[in-house]
């Protein structure tokens, strides 16, 4: 059925809610004046820090993005990975598939969040946030990624939590599967796979070796 599975990050293969929230309220707070409660700032989650400032009323996009991955720092150690994901990585890379990313982070951003959790090495392509210059929900980021892998699109499955995620892979003309364990309003998103835990996904590589062998 796949041969390719493509992971979002944030909410995905990491829990960052609590610091990227933590961290966006703190710069709005010392730097800007403002007082925002995390339940108003959702809305940043999964896209990236230039598209979602603009949104805040705020001009200095980069120097802000700057401050805003400063502040992050103080807020590492709530970053998590999400129970299951290290073994689910293990075994898709024990099969005769292509895995990689496409993140709404920055290169710089992705080796401060992402790298440390230590599943780089089981993940084959990666694309960012400064790979490509229109980002989800547009569809350039995999195709981006389509581009660089060769992969099929028909055999291809993307897996993220956000409507963002959802969009930009039903624009690139690949399947999707939302991740509900990062996901926090699974009501109103479509997705071809619902997965209640990273396991779920390995049904979707058993489902495929039954299909070869028929």
């Amino acid at each position: 059925m796949y041969q390719t599975f493509i992971f979002d990050v944030d909410g995905t293969l990491i829990d960052t809610e609590k610091a990227v929230l933590g961290s966006l309220q703190k710069l709005l707070k010392l730097d800007y004046g403002q007082h925002l409660e995390a339940e108003q700032l959702s809305f940043v989650l999964g896209i990236p820090g230039a598209d979602a400032l603009p949104q805040l009323g705020i001009e200095d996009i980069d120097r802000a993005n700057e401050r805003w991955n400063e502040y992050m720092v103080d807020f590492a150690h709530t970053i998590t990975m999400f129970n299951g994901i290290n073994s689910m990585l293990m075994a898709l890379n024990n099969e005769d598939v292509t895995t990689g990313i496409v993140t709404s982070k920055t290169t710089d951003e992705l080796q401060a969040d992402f790298v440390p959790h230590g599943l780089m090495d089981k993940l084959h392509y990666v694309v960012c946030a400064d790979d490509t210059s229109r980002h989800k929900p547009h569809p350039e980021p995999l195709l981006k990624f389509l581009e660089l892998s060769g992969a099929n699109p028909a055999t291809s499955l993307y897996i993220g939590d956000t409507i963002y995620d959802a969009q930009c892979a039903r624009d690139a003309g690949i399947d999707f599967a939302l991740a509900l364990w990062g996901c926090g309003n699974p009501d109103t998103i479509d997705a071809k796979h619902r997965l209640n835990s990273p396991s779920e996904l390995l049904d979707l590589i058993m489902s495929r070796g039954r299909e070869h062998s028929e």
